[in-house]
């Protein structure tokens, strides 16, 4: 008895997939339109994640190697100027600081020539002693600034605060374009697919009504329907998923060799392949088996 009740779920399954894959080539066009939109929505929602995930990548970078720098009034003495630094520490967002002495900053400076006998000459007191600070969070850059620059003694800051807000401004643009344009795209979707078992199931209205009659569930009616929607979202997934790791590797050799863009991070695509994968197929999924649900719901009401 189980035997046989596992070869009747075997053949049903047989017969939902053949419908189904029948149902798609019946309606070329429209299956192919399905997928399309379907493939665009991923593609769309998945280069703006992506993007957003890269440039969150970038801040991270710039929130470890972005130093901004206190110089110390130059009326004060090394023994005062080091002391500054309980008053630096104690101000939110600072994580670390590292005292630079006047001589020090003038090797730094001068070891960036080759010719460093140009400087021979050049006493360090024109410089000032300053603190280089490391910074918890980026996006606190401005008050943080703000605050060190309160601080008595600390004559000026110098903080690459126009960088840090473009990236976290492009960061957020990416962000809402990606939610708004997915919604969009996927309501699309929804509709096209949803149109395009519509117009399977209304050219086999009469034979629906005939086996809902003779008894059929719902359900068993539904199956192959659902089984085409779901087909078309997951293969529009899947070639998503294909078009997006070509066209984001060669972005990536793009930014690598181009001298200007070297500030940007690029993480390779393999990665986040395995998730990107994943959110795309259940994307598909999702999309495929609510549109056809939809579209199959008026033809049961028999």
């Amino acid at each position: 008895m189980k035997t046989s009740n596992i070869f009747l779920r075997a053949s049903n399954v047989f017969y939902f997939l053949q419908e189904a894959v029948h149902n798609i080539f019946l309606h070329g066009l429209m299956s192919l339109a399905a997928v399309g939109v379907t493939m665009a929505c991923l593609l769309i929602m998945g280069s703006f994640t992506l993007v957003s995930m890269n440039l969150n990548a970038t801040l991270s970078d710039l929130e470890r190697e972005n130093v901004v720098i206190a110089y110390i009034d130059e009326t004060y003495s090394e023994e005062q100027a080091r002391a500054l630094e309980a008053d630096i520490m104690a101000l939110d967002n600072v994580e670390s600081c590292k005292f630079v002495t006047r001589e020090e900053a003038m090797e730094a400076f001068v070891s960036q020539y080759d010719d460093d006998s140009v400087f021979a000459s050049v006493p360090a007191s024109v410089l000032r002693d300053r603190f280089e600070i490391h910074l918890t969070e980026l996006e606190e850059m401005e008050s943080t600034v703000i605050a060190l620059k309160a601080v008595e003694g600390v004559a000026n800051v110098r903080a690459e605060l126009e960088i840090a807000q473009g990236f976290m401004a492009v960061r957020n643009m990416a962000g809402v374009v990606a939610i708004i344009l997915a919604v969009m795209l996927l309501l699309v979707s929804l509709f096209i697919i949803s149109n395009t078992i519509r117009l399977g199931a209304y050219t086999r209205r009469d034979e629906v009504a005939i086996i809902k009659m003779c008894g059929a569930k719902d359900s068993f009616i539904r199956c192959p329907f659902v089984a085409e929607g779901v087909i078309l979202g997951l293969v529009g997934a899947v070639i998503a998923f294909f078009i997006q790791w070509g066209v984001y590797n060669l972005v990536m050799r793009a930014i690598t060799k181009s001298d200007t863009m070297q500030l940007l991070t690029v993480i390779p695509f393999h990665n986040f392949a395995g998730r990107i994968l994943l959110i795309f197929l259940l994307v598909g999924l999702a999309v495929g088996a609510v549109g056809s649900s939809l579209a199959i719901n008026k033809f049961l009401k028999v």
